[in-house]
């Protein structure tokens, strides 16, 4: 199987100097979707982060990362870039246009996609999210929910081997947490998921990469590692409920 990200020895300070990432390395395969955990400050974000250049934003970084075999170098960044979808933790980092149409067209009109290829792509990209019809709303007054699925259609949109997600359900309500699930099992591409919500890693992901002071801790199959209580607790985690009771007929990822 090949290897969609590859990250090696990475390392990252903060300009105060602060060591945010220390010589972190893991690998994620075509089609897999992995759970990248960890307490907060423990530099998930600054992983997704580099995945498709956004960081570092000055030479003071160590290390390679790679996507699907391509260095994540200067000369090469718009190509890996169109690789890799980035969805931030708030939907409103991530969505500027003023209408629901527009902010998902606006990744493909960069990538030189126009007229009614355009317009098929994003009504395409919004059924693939639930929200076909919604092309005419206005951005602003879309629910938490809804702003969420839009930034995920404008992803798609741009046709990514591999989607980087960070924090996917935080502020969704249990009925949107189970929605949202239901998108991610459905999209083919690879995927890495920083997450809090150990009850979705269960349901989604085959495996899970721990990070706890900007360093890889623990790596291994999703229910082993989970399982493993003192291992959760000793790096701010705690042992998914379903895990404590778990259901006889559960389906492994």
């Amino acid at each position: 199987m090949n290897t969609a990200i590859a990250v090696s020895n990475l390392e990252y300070r903060y300009h105060d100097g602060t060591a945010a990432l220390r010589g972190v390395s893991f690998s994620v395969a075509e089609g897999e979707c992995v759970a990248l955990l960890g307490p907060n400050g423990s530099g998930k974000s600054t992983v997704l982060l580099h995945l498709n250049g956004i960081l570092p934003e000055s030479p003071a970084a160590n290390g390679s990362v790679k996507i699907l075999g391509q260095p994540l170098r200067t000369e090469n960044l718009d190509r890996v870039r169109r690789q890799v979808g980035l969805l931030f933790q708030e939907p409103d980092d991530q969505l500027f246009c003023p209408t629901v149409e527009e902010d998902v067209a606006f990744g493909p009109e960069q990538l030189g996609i126009k007229g009614e290829a355009l317009k098929a792509l994003v009504a395409q990209s919004l059924s693939r999210v639930r929200m076909a019809g919604h092309e005419r709303r206005a951005t602003h007054h879309l629910s938490h929910g809804e702003k969420r699925r839009i930034c995920l259609a404008g992803v798609l949109a741009c046709e990514p081997a591999v989607l980087v997600l960070d924090e996917p359900t935080s502020d969704l309500d249990p009925r949107g947490r189970r929605e949202f699930k239901a998108l991610l099992r459905e999209i083919p591409a690879t995927k890495l998921i920083a997450t809090h919500d150990l009850e979705m890693v269960v349901e989604l992901c085959s495996r899970v990469i721990v990070l706890d002071q900007g360093q890889v801790v623990a790596e291994g199959p999703t229910l082993k590692v989970l399982g493993d209580e003192a291992l959760m607790l000793k790096h701010g985690l705690e042992k998914p409920h379903s895990l404590q009771h778990p259901h006889p007929h559960r389906l492994l990822p």
